[in-house]
């Protein structure tokens, strides 16, 4: 058995669109195929096997694989071919060959970029069965396959067009774990470009939402790629602005870069941006994928709650907030277009949010001195972050400035750059300056780098610096987003002191232009410097002179410099980054000499040729001495950033390691290793500090910027330390390719090619500054003097407003006497007269013939008669000419006719056409050829062709003739004549009204100064405008006027400054020949069918350009010309030639029949430059693309170039230098290079047509180049497409190699009525690669059509009585099976939670394909027996529709040229006749699931229904839809009737049911049921695993699999199967089989059929044929072509009638959920926060317990309220009971509501069964306290604890680093029924999670029917049993302390305030003792003084004798 593992592809270039790469390997003829793959780097990890059976690998036997692109848009585009020898493999068996990054060819069999990883190992019949138990690739493969870190930008985007596409966003969210808040209330809002959505509602720190989200766009890639996608996480019970928990946000291009285009199941972590201590306050697992057109959506087909977690985030940096800080100090020139002054502000913007700095007013200087800080997450998930400036009056920031990008991945690294311990840094820049740009835009380019199409886009136009530097900081003590700076931070700014540097730009050609008709000429600008609009900055010689446009006789034009070569030269100030750039230049040496042979290495085709050693070890041995080359060092350099020392530090590493692995590399996958190190050498080279602004040239015309080319800086800067750290192009030639902006210019045309040599450096450095190894500078100072013709007279008089000296426009006044030498220049000669030869070239100088053409006028008199007009003679306008016989012909012409009047026109006889005269012009409007009597003019047209004397000087040298000529008598006074705005002439005309002549004063350097005089030409010649002040107005003279200009924009001042003009003159002209060898071109779009109508290729070099023969309409028209250019004039020194040679620019034209040309790609590349022919070998042809709009690439050419110098002795010849051969007038290519032909053998396998409508007798066409062959028209077609004839044969001489072979053309020919025929479809197979085979090859079985007859008699009795008894025993099946056809689909998904455990599950397999059958690889797309060609229309249309298909295959071997030679044996066998077709087949479609449906209603759901059509069967009902879902189950399966092949396409659709409108189409796909019926793969019925006869998985297909046995040796042409029923044995193919071996113990399983079948399924698993399997397919709508709308997992069976009846279908009916009773019992609580103080200040809570099933929060319950607990401690005994519907096949809860009152349906959801116990304060008055949360998961919960003292918060956590000592034990309440035990409670406080309470619980779960064994009511309600409930004892009620309240006093006094109350008593006690004493202390001191013991006698008795009647009353009465 021969195995190989496709482990992974690289494929550069990136294709267009993103591929879906399929490789193909081919093996002794047979083709195996891995899956389709996503992307420019796909992965497969794939095992392909091959059994070898009884023929052994031998010497020459070799493996030969083929990637291809399977997109959905392009039939199998070829990428690349490789051929791995076997021969190493052929004695060593069990060794492993290992091919890592092994290089594929390209059609030319050239090395390209694209390389694959394969391992190959051979095994003999002896290893067989230890193989079967070990896989020896999958441990290679898990080493080598690395999973590196995702990080912004690393991931290379797919090319992409820049027009408008469809593209789809979609973002799942899944759950949340975790989020920081208490009884949460929990919506996630997601936005995706704006568009907002929400899920629902749930509640809990752990909700589950599982909602999806679809957001379509129809927008350019750059647009879509900026949008932002935010997704937070609010509580929606509390107010907005606290409500929101945490955040992520990204931008979409993030998304789109990543692998596969999606984030899969990734755990996201949020954070809140006002809460920067917070950290991480949640976390969210999302899934968000972002697909264009093409592109496959992921399957992810596990369950959506799972326990898996895959946090996002970096190996370096945890999941933090961190903090990036812009410090923005200042910006300076910022302008505006629209305004003269501005008022600005910057803005930044990362991933959708922006900070502004202040508004500066007035000032294009302004100084911020801000901080402007965001909160990030990191990784932060960006590509860039944008800058942008905007002008804000009066605070309206409308008007943008300009704008700048700033990539993340240049500014940071995730440390993969270098293998080992580096690991990276954060992002940081500057100080530095950032370079603003506006304006026009450049033509959006897709590029490899993420961030490249970001920075184009910014603009054009120069508008300004920012000064800023960014720092990231994990933890910042920042507080607010916008913080000024603080003083001492202006000191960074002083550090950047400008120098002064020096550009300088020589012009050397520039070449196919487009018809200018007025002057042009070139401005040079960097910055603000140069720009002739500014004039703000002092004047340069930024600017070339005027020059006209010259016709190259063949389709541009050019401009005629010639050997006086145009120079400016442009001096500016900027800050000295020398030491950052000389190390850019430093490394960019290292890596284009690396890349230079890379290329040269994959030039190499034979890898046994002797030079590959060779230039392998010279790769090798000048990388090392590269990379030990050091960088300059920047670290200690004063003006180093931080940026710059962490970029020197990791190019230093990278260097280091580099030189190492050079030093020990072993020359072994050579190409891959070199193509590593090239890409981490180009993911630390951009430089993101380069603040010197790029060069920019722009081609003006009319004063206005036409086209434009951009040069950076950095690459044309010189260095002091030599050529290593200079620019790549400083003093060198280099061409460039002009554009126009965005949106102007022609589409599809050049505006030019540049070629230019350019220095930029310091001043201090050109004092020898010598551009060009030859030539001499020429400086000079011009005017030119007008005049005007006066009555005859020439003079001053009638000049009008046009001075007597002005510039050559004649709008600028330059008098001679006002110019003045420049600083360092004085004049050295006199001014002389030059008249410009450049600017009075003839327009025809180039052409051939010119037709002259006069018109003359008549005019009526008095008297009706027709006399001359007043102006006889004029052209087409009325401007008067010459009359026809005044004309003379110009020197170096003739005339072979005389003037003729043109009579094929609209006139009379005569050729007059008449008209009224209109004033003031007098000419009429309309003309016609009748003449009336009104009409008053007339006029005829007179014509002569003028030719071209074929001298001995060439066009070119005419040109150069006439522009060198010295001035004659004639021209000695210099006049040229003529008006501004039409050409010049050097001889007067009669009409000549202006003339004007040149005056030159040469300019020339005084002394050396120390820097090139040319940087010293500053300021303008003439003196300044100060000389000349303006009359000053009075202040307070405001005027109206004056009022309105100053708000009006005011008007660009538009007289420019004069100034010199530099020229280089070249004296030394080199002549060169240039060879052109075109071969072939071809069209390499497979799905459009491109016939080239009258091709022919224009090839263009320089201002020269020649055409080959236009040829017949072909497919791929071949020249095999040769073009010879001779003569060619270059007059640069020939070594700058050869290194930087001009560009050869070959154009593939098309000539319609009408004789229209039409431009259809272009290739430029340089040519091979040849000094010396001693060394000259013949180029060998090579494949060049052919570049479109845009720089699509949609064919290529086969041609090669090679420019020759002339030396001295091959000057005399005439004839071309090299021997061409010359052939009918046209030369041929050489012979050395000339495609072997040798002739093959096509065989082709026609088998029918398919889908054709309104044919009637067609017929199929096979033309290869000249030579074709045709079937036999089908004369009943609508009856049996099949042709009658089925195997056709040609020969034909075809190129020995492939990739030179022309295409092959399917023609489908319709006979109609009277004989007419018509091409009604074609197909184009380019690549013929694929169908090339050996005829000699041993055992080759030819394909063969299925046999579909009935059996023979006595099988299909036994058969028969095996129904029987299956039927028989189906009651004894009829019982509950313990598993299901769900349990087998979960197992083959890998979903073992949705999957019962079973011990027969090996008996019960099934396959589940992510993709279609079809894309499987190992089944070749069911087209092993005959492939199937989509034919399109004949005509070229772009994305032509398919109008049919071709059913065939295709052979091409050699044929033996000599008559009698042996014929090969023929691969295709005349079939018999075929009566089984058309075949009545009877099919069941089974329709399990959809997957991630579009959504079609308002609410983002739909209601799916399925639809099936056949032929004309429709099936399917619409009452039959599922509402309101996304992922809908339908567990259906369809019966249909059918008659193949004319029913042959079933297209599935699915509709969206709706009750009023129309129903909306979801999205559809169609399966080929005749590649299933007729593929040799069995794709009929897919083979189970094992042969049941009995049970659930009963066999199902028509046969036993004894006969699908022998039908298979039958058609593989090996003997039958012989059967030993005795020894349970087969012998099958000379090999003997036993049972034994398959099953080494008898099976218990019940329901297994016989010995003797299950002995042949065991054989039939083993020759890969398709499985039992579900196949999940995409669905696609017109409204969105090729946009993802869903996945459909179906799989479809088909059976014959003649077979007989097949097998019971399978039930696959969706899962039932099943009732369960949940019962809670909360016996206590313990240490509850204690929340409350009572009067006596005692802490205590009221407490309750709160408890619901998550889903199901309307059947929330709660205890009674344990009032006054005052220790934490509550008492319950109470009794939760909640019902549930669970689905244990699944692990989740399902429920079905209408989500309001008017829903029509039902909204079915699952989730998981999750417990919610949580504990609340019970408050009267106030809103109630939270105390805590329980969430059981009932499925995985920890076991309790059996004490409350053992329970605490890690009985919680899932932490998977926990060992597993310290890691609790888990388990299913489903399983242990019933637990009692300990659980903790958690609230969140202070940012954290904390312990708040435990809970003692029993929980059991019940079936229904055990509920009502076992009823139990809640709470202490009865039934109150299963256990009883008694209340609980409590100390007293709510109302306790009314009922005693001299016990609670006493209580709360004695417990708290005992020590204050014994206290307070005994203060009382002294304060009484004391209040006692000083009451009595008076009286005690009285009796002592008075001394009262002296008084001790009685009383005096006192007689009242004025009252004496009252004596005798009480003594109280009388008071």
């Amino acid at each position: 058995m021969l195995r190989l593992f496709v482990g992974s592809a690289k494929i550069e270039p990136p294709l267009v669109p993103p591929p879906r790469p399929c490789l193909t390997a081919y093996f002794r003829d047979m083709k195996k195929r891995t899956h389709v793959a996503e992307g420019n780097d796909p992965i497969w990890n794939e095992t392909l096997i091959w059994y070898l059976w009884n023929r052994p690998l031998e010497k020459d036997s070799f493996l030969q694989i083929i990637l291809r692109d399977m997109s959905s848009s392009k039939k199998e585009r070829f990428i690349g071919v490789a051929t791995i020898l076997l021969k190493s493999l052929e004695k060593k068996s069990r060794e492993i060959l290992f091919l890592k990054d092994l290089m594929l060819l390209n059609h030319s069999m050239e090395p390209t970029d694209c390389t694959v990883n394969l391992q190959v190992f051979h095994m003999t019949q002896e290893d067989f069965e230890r193989t079967d138990k070990e896989d020896l690739l999958g441990i290679t493969v898990k080493e080598a396959v690395r999973q590196k870190l995702m990080v912004p930008g690393t991931t290379v985007p797919g090319p992409l067009s820049s027009k408008p596409q469809h593209f789809q966003v979609r973002v799942k969210v899944f759950e949340g774990r975790q989020l920081m808040s208490n009884n949460i209330k929990a919506v996630a809002k997601v936005t995706i470009a704006g568009h907002q959505y929400n899920t629902r509602m749930k509640m809990g720190s752990n909700p589950f939402f599982n909602e999806i989200f679809f957001q379509n766009f129809h927008e350019i890639p750059a647009k879509f790629f900026d949008e932002v996608i935010l997704i937070q996480v609010v509580n929606s019970s509390l107010a907005r602005s606290k409500a929101e928990i945490g955040r992520f946000q990204t931008d979409i291009g993030f998304i789109y870069h990543c692998p596969g285009h999606a984030l899969i199941r990734k755990w996201l972590g949020l954070c809140h941006p006002d809460k920067s201590s917070s950290g991480v306050r949640g976390y969210l697992k999302v899934t968000i994928c972002a697909i264009g057109a093409g592109d496959q959506a992921p399957v992810d087909q596990k369950l959506p709650y799972d326990t898996e977690v895959q946090v996002f985030k970096s190996m370096t940096v945890p999941i933090n907030m961190a903090y990036l800080q812009f410090f923005i100090y200042c910006a300076e020139d910022l302008h505006s277009e629209k305004r003269p002054t501005v008022n600005p502000t910057l803005e930044v913007e990362l991933i959708g949010e922006k900070l502004k700095t202040i508004v500066q007013t007035e000032s294009d200087n302004p100084i911020w001195n801000q901080i402007l800080t965001f909160q990030i997450q990191l990784p932060c998930l960006s590509s860039y972050i944008k800058f942008r400036v905007m002008n804000c009056p009066k605070q309206n920031c409308w008007d943008e400035i300009g704008t700048v990008s700033l990539c993340l991945n240049q500014i940071s690294s995730s440390g993969e750059e270098i293998e080992g311990m580096y690991s990276g840094f954060l992002p940081c820049f500057g100080p530095s300056f950032l370079t603003l740009r506006g304006g026009k835009k450049a033509p959006f380019r897709i590029y490899g780098d993420t961030c490249v199409h970001s920075s184009i886009k910014d603009g054009l136009a120069y508008r300004g610096r920012i000064y800023m530097e960014l720092v990231t900081q994990v933890k910042s003590q920042q507080e607010t987003w916008i913080k000024d700076l603080s003083r001492d931070v202006i000191r960074v700014e002083k550090q950047q002191n400008r120098q002064k540097y020096g550009l300088c730009v020589v012009f050397l050609s520039c070449t196919m232009m487009p018809n200018f008709k007025n002057l042009i000429q070139f401005e040079v600008s960097i910055g603000p410097y140069g720009n002739k609009m500014d004039l703000n900055y002092k004047p340069l010689v930024s600017t070339t002179q005027y020059s006209p446009v010259i016709y190259d006789g063949s389709t541009y034009h050019y401009v005629p410099w010639y050997d006086t070569k145009p120079m400016v030269a442009v001096t500016s100030n900027w800050e000295d980054v020398g030491f950052r750039l000389s190390c850019l230049n430093a490394l960019q040496v290292v890596r284009d000499r690396l890349k230079a042979n890379l290329d040269a290495l994959k030039s190499i085709r034979n890898p046994r040729d002797p030079d590959l050693l060779f230039q392998w070890q010279k790769l090798l041995r000048e990388l090392a001495e590269d990379c030990k080359n050091p960088l300059p060092c920047v670290k200690d350099h004063p003006k180093a950033t931080n940026l710059d020392r962490q970029k020197w530090q990791v190019r230093n590493l990278l260097l280091q390691e580099l030189a190492q692995k050079a030093e020990k590399a072993e020359p072994r996958d050579m190409v891959a290793t070199v193509e590593d190190w090239l890409r981490r050498l180009d993911v630390v080279l951009p430089e993101p500090q380069v603040s010197l602004p790029d060069v920019m040239i722009w081609l003006m015309a009319k004063e206005q910027r036409v086209a434009f080319a951009r040069v950076p800086a950095h690459t044309v800067l010189f260095s002091q330390a030599g050529a290593l750290h200079s620019g790549q192009f400083c003093g060198k030639i280099q061409n460039l390719l002009l554009e126009y902006p965005e949106g102007e210019g022609p589409k599809n045309t050049v505006p030019g090619y540049l070629r230019v040599c350019m220095w930029l450096g310091n001043v201090t450095d050109s004092k020898d500054l010598q551009l060009l190894h030859q030539g001499d500078i020429v400086v000079y100072a011009e005017t030119y003097e007008n005049e005007a013709k006066y009555k005859d007279q020439w003079g001053l008089q009638g000049l009008n407003r046009c001075p007597n000296f002005s510039d050559v426009t004649g709008r600028k006044a330059l008098p001679k006497t006002d110019f003045r030498e420049p600083p360092g220049w004085h004049w050295q000669d006199n001014w002389i007269v030059e008249p410009q030869k450049r600017l009075l070239l003839d327009v025809d100088i180039n052409k051939s013939q010119v037709l002259e053409e006069v018109y003359e006028n008549q005019e009526r008199d008095a008297t009706g008669a027709w006399v001359p007009a007043a102006v006889p003679n004029t052209d087409v306008n009325g401007h008067p000419v010459e009359a026809p016989e005044n004309v003379r012909c110009p020197k170096g012409w003739h005339f072979r006719k005389d003037w003729i009047v043109e009579l094929n026109r609209a006139v009379d006889s005569e050729g007059w056409e008449y008209g009224v005269g209109i004033p003031p012009s007098g000419l009429p409007q309309v003309w016609s050829s009748v003449e009336k009597t009104y009409h008053s003019r007339r006029r005829r047209h007179w014509v002569r062709v003028r030719f071209r004397d074929h001298g001995e000087l060439g066009l070119e040298e005419e040109t150069l003739s006439f522009l060198q000529l010295v001035r004659g008598h004639g021209e000695r006074e210099g006049w040229e004549y003529g008006t501004f705005g039409s050409k010049f002439h050097l001889n007067p005309h009669p009409q000549s009204r202006f003339r004007r002549r040149c005056w030159h004063r040469r300019l020339a350097p005084n002394k050396d100064r120390g820097i090139a005089p040319i940087f010293l030409l500053e300021g303008s010649l003439i003196l300044d405008l100060q000389a000349h002040p303006k009359k000053e107005e009075d202040p307070k003279a405001w005027t109206w006027r004056t009022l309105k200009d100053t708000w009006r924009p005011q008007p660009e001042d538009t007289r420019q400054p004069n100034m010199p003009f530099i020229y280089c003159i070249l004296n030394k002209p080199h002549y060169y020949q240039l060879f052109c060898y075109i071969y072939q071109a071809r069209n390499s779009m497979s799905n459009q069918i491109l016939t080239f109508q009258g091709p022919f290729i224009r090839v263009v070099f320089l201002n020269h350009s020649q055409c080959t023969q236009v040829l017949v309409n072909s497919a791929a028209p071949t020249w095999a010309q040769t073009l010879i250019f001779q003569h060619l004039l270059l007059y640069e020194n020939p070594q700058d030639t050869k290194e930087n040679p001009p560009l050869v620019a070959l154009e593939l034209w098309q000539r319609d029949p009408w004789g229209k040309e039409i431009l259809w790609g272009r290739s430029m590349w340089p040519p091979v430059v040849c000094l010396d022919l001693q060394d000259w070998i013949l180029p060998p042809l090579r494949w060049h693309p052919f570049v479109k709009e845009l720089g699509e690439e949609e064919g290529e050419i086969l041609a090669s170039c090679e420019l020759i110098l002339e030396t001295e002795k091959l000057k005399e010849k005439h004839l071309p230098i090299l021997s061409v051969p010359w052939k009918n007038g046209i030369y041929m290519l050489p012979k050395s290079i000339q495609p072997t032909l040798k002739k093959m053998a096509i065989e082709i396998l026609a088998w029918g047509l398919r889908n054709m409508k309104k044919v009637h007798y067609p017929k199929l066409l096979v033309e290869f180049g000249e030579q074709s062959l045709s079937t036999e028209p089908i004369s009943d077609f609508q009856s049996n497409p099949n042709f009658l004839e089925s195997v056709l044969f040609l020969t034909v001489l075809m190129p020995t190699e492939a990739v030179y072979a022309l295409p092959l053309v399917v023609k489908v020919v319709d006979s109609k009525d009277f004989g007419q025929q018509k091409v009604v479809g074609q197909a184009n197979i380019n690549v013929l690669q694929p169908y090339f085979c050996d005829p000699w090859v041993q055992g080759y079985i030819p394909p063969q059509v299925p046999t579909l007859s009935e059996k023979k008699q006595h099988d299909f009795l036994w058969f028969l009585c095996e129904k029987f008894w299956f039927k028989s025993s189906k009651a004894e099946d009829e019982y509950e099976h313990e598993v299901d056809w769900w349990s087998k689909f979960f197992w083959a998904t890998g979903d073992n939670q949705r999957a019962l455990k079973y011990k027969y599950k090996e008996y019960h397999t099934i396959k589940v394909y992510d993709c279609e059958l079809e894309a499987v690889p190992d089944f070749q797309g069911l087209q092993d027996f005959c492939e199937t060609f989509s034919l399109y229309q004949e005509q070229p249309k772009a994305d032509s529709p398919v109008v049919g298909e071709f059913k065939g295959l295709f052979r091409i071997y050699p044929f033996p040229e000599n008559p009698e030679g042996q014929e090969p044996p023929r691969q295709f066998l005349i079939l018999p006749e075929r009566d089984d077709f058309p075949q009545l087949c009877m099919v069941r479609v089974y329709v399990v699931r959809a997957l991630n449906l579009q959504p079609q209603d308002y609410n983002g759901l739909c209601d799916p229904y399925v639809i099936l059509k056949l032929g004309k069967t429709k099936l399917g009902s619409r009452d039959a839809y599922l509402p309101k879902t996304l992922d809908p189950v339908f567990g259906s399966v369809f019966e249909l009737t059918c008659n193949i092949p004319l029913e042959k396409d079933l297209e599935i659709q699915l509709f969206d049911f709706d009750l009023f409108s129309p129903d909306d189409e979801i999205g559809s796909t169609v399966i080929d049921l005749e590649n299933r019926l007729l593929s040799g793969f069995g794709a009929c019925c897919g083979l189970s695993k094992s042969y049941f006869v009995s049970g659930p998985f009963r066999w199902r297909d028509q046969v036993r699999p004894s006969y699908l046995l022998e039908r298979y040796t039958k058609r593989k042409g090996q003997p039958p199967p012989v059967f030993d029923l005795e020894e349970d044995s087969v012998l099958y193919n000379g090999e003997e089989i036993s049972l034994h071996t398959f099953e080494t113990e008898p099976p218990i399983v019940h329901g297994l059929g016989p010995k003797k079948e299950r002995l042949a399924l065991y054989i039939l698993n083993t020759l890969g044929l398709v499985p039992e399997h579900v196949e999940t397919r995409t669905l696609y709508s017109k409204s969105q072509p090729g946009i993802d709308q869903g996945k459909l997992q179906i799989w479809v069976d088909i059976f014959p009638k003649k077979l007989g009846a097949p097998g019971p279908p399978v039930d696959i009916n969706p899962r039932k959920p099943k009732r369960y009773e949940l019962r809670c019992i909360i016996w206590k609580t313990a240490q509850v926060d204690l929340v409350h103080e009572t009067f006596s200040r005692e802490r205590m809570s009221d407490i309750y317990v709160k408890g619901w099933l998550f889903g199901l929060e309307k059947d929330m319950q709660k205890t009674d309220i344990h009032y006054h607990s005052l220790t934490g401690e509550g008492n319950f005994n109470w009794r939760f009971i909640f019902l549930m519907d669970y689905l244990a096949a699944e692990c989740v809860c399902v429920q079905s509501q209408k989500d309001y009152i008017w829903s029509l349906d039902p909204t079915s959801m699952k989730f998981p069964a999750r417990l919610i116990i949580q504990i609340w304060d019970n408050d009267i008055f106030s809103s109630e306290g939270f105390l805590g949360v329980l969430e059981l998961d009932l499925t995985d919960m920890p076991f309790p604890a059996r004490h409350a003292n053992q329970c605490t918060l890690k009985m919680m956590d899932t932490d998977s680093k926990q060992t597993p000592f310290t890691q609790y034990k888990r388990f299913s309440l489903f399983k242990k029924k019933v637990v009692t035990g300990w659980w903790p409670c958690q609230v969140h406080s202070g940012d954290k999670w904390r312990l708040s309470g435990k809970v003692k619980m029993t929980l059991e779960i019940l079936t229904d029917k055990e509920a009502l064994i076992r009823p139990a009511g809640r709470g202490q309600s009865e039934p109150n049993q299963y256990p009883k409930l008694h209340p609980p004892p409590r100390a007293g009620g709510s109302l306790m302390w009314l009922r005693s309240p001299i016990k609670n006093f006493c209580f709360a006094c004695c417990k708290r305030y005992r020590f204050k109350i014994v206290g307070l008593v005994v203060l009382s006690i002294v304060a009484y003792m004391l209040f006692k004493f000083i009451y009595a202390a008076p009286s005690y001191l009285a009796m002592t003084w008075i001394k009262p013991e002296l008084r001790m006698g009685p009383p005096i008795k006192v007689v009242n004798v004025m009252n004496p009647q009252n004596q005798n009353k009480p003594p109280n009465s009388a008071a």
